[in-house]
């Protein structure tokens, strides 16, 4: 097939709309949106058109069955006005790892990277330059057989629309450890970014919201002794011993900012553990005093500390100050992403005027 992405611009433009100034996450969405389908074995049609509803039959597989799957990142501006994106490769190939475990095509990078780098080009305008703030991007992959049984669709759907946001969450959140409720199970697929994971963690955060918390902090599926993480990001304990997470297994999400955390403390020579944490051993911490502070990553979250976490009937308070590691890694991480220190990983991709990405 051919790559070649046709673009039918909006004539009506919503930007004027649009105040940089009080931007709500997930609200506001721009002017365009990527569209490819794949059918007869071959991805087809890619094309740029103005955002807008979607044509959906009532037996869309996706609805009945679930297979759907997305990923989320971000597109920045520098002081000097360039177009960054951070690691796109890496969403790539996580959604292909998703699309594995759920039965789904893979997507060829071609028409990933053109596709990203033309829809963010057409709708630069969007992206919102102060600090904290960037243009959220929405890749996503769904079922389109128009067929009632039980089987891995023949036909999908590939769709990219953006929004700019400022921070997901406001502050410090606040955690509650579950022990009943299980997130993923192993063999499950609790390591793909599929739309059931979310859907089913619903519920168990809303229980918990009722007491007090903003999110929950999954355990494990089989002892619900083991910290696994959120449900929305990773999670990570600093102690006066080093930095820990959990390692990865099949019921975590391998998250992108993670990664890009674990690699910056082991540039800062701080020691970092990917190992199971123990409920039992983060409360030895916090009652001991080795427990410095509690943080979670994701690309929405970027860096969020924790000021308290729940375990059955008690809470357990934490003192964030703005001398803690999490705290100096976001500022780090942030100035990577625009470009105001060295990117010594080659994390970063420029989006030219020329529309192409390069390193």
């Amino acid at each position: 097939m051919s790559f070649k992405i046709t673009i039918n611009p909006t004539e009506n433009s919503k930007i004027s709309d649009f105040d940089p100034n009080n931007i709500s996450f997930g609200k506001v969405f721009t002017d365009h949106m990527f569209i490819c389908d794949y059918h007869d074995n071959e991805w087809h049609d890619p094309r740029i058109v103005p955002f807008g509803k979607i044509p959906m039959s009532p037996t869309l597989s996706a609805l009945h069955y679930g297979q759907s799957i997305f990923e989320g990142m971000k597109a920045y501006k520098t002081p000097n006005g360039e177009i960054t994106l951070f690691r796109p490769e890496e969403n790539l190939n996580r959604l292909n790892r998703s699309a594995d475990r759920m039965s789904m095509p893979h997507l060829p990078k071609e028409i990933f990277m053109e596709a990203l780098s033309k829809l963010v080009n057409l709708d630069k305008d969007w992206i919102p330059s102060s600090v904290g703030s960037s243009l959220y991007i929405r890749p996503f992959m769904f079922a389109t057989d128009d067929f009632l049984g039980v089987k891995s669709s023949d036909n999908y759907s590939f769709m990219i629309y953006a929004c700019p946001v400022s921070s997901y969450y406001a502050g410090n959140i606040k955690v509650k450890i579950e022990e009943h409720y299980t997130r993923a199970a192993a063999g499950g697929v609790g390591s793909a970014k599929c739309a059931g994971n979310y859907a089913a963690s619903l519920f168990p955060r809303n229980l918990a919201q009722k007491d007090g918390f903003d999110q929950v902090l999954w355990t494990d599926g089989i002892t619900h002794t083991k910290l696994e993480e959120t449900g929305t990001s990773n999670i990570f304990v600093v102690t006066k011993n080093g930095v820990y997470t959990p390692n990865l297994t099949d019921s975590l999400l391998a998250g992108i900012t993670r990664d890009s955390v674990i690699k910056m403390i082991k540039d800062h020579q701080i020691p970092i553990f990917e190992q199971a944490i123990l409920v039992e051993d983060l409360l030895k911490w916090h009652s001991n005093g080795d427990l410095v502070e509690m943080f979670v990553t994701g690309t929405a979250a970027t860096i969020t500390h924790i000021d308290c976490f729940g375990f059955r009937d008690e809470k357990y308070n934490l003192v964030v100050t703005e001398d803690l590691l999490g705290f100096k890694l976001k500022t780090e991480l942030e100035l990577i992403k625009t470009l105001q220190i060295p990117d010594t990983h080659n994390w970063v991709k420029c989006i030219e005027q020329n529309e192409s990405i390069i390193a």
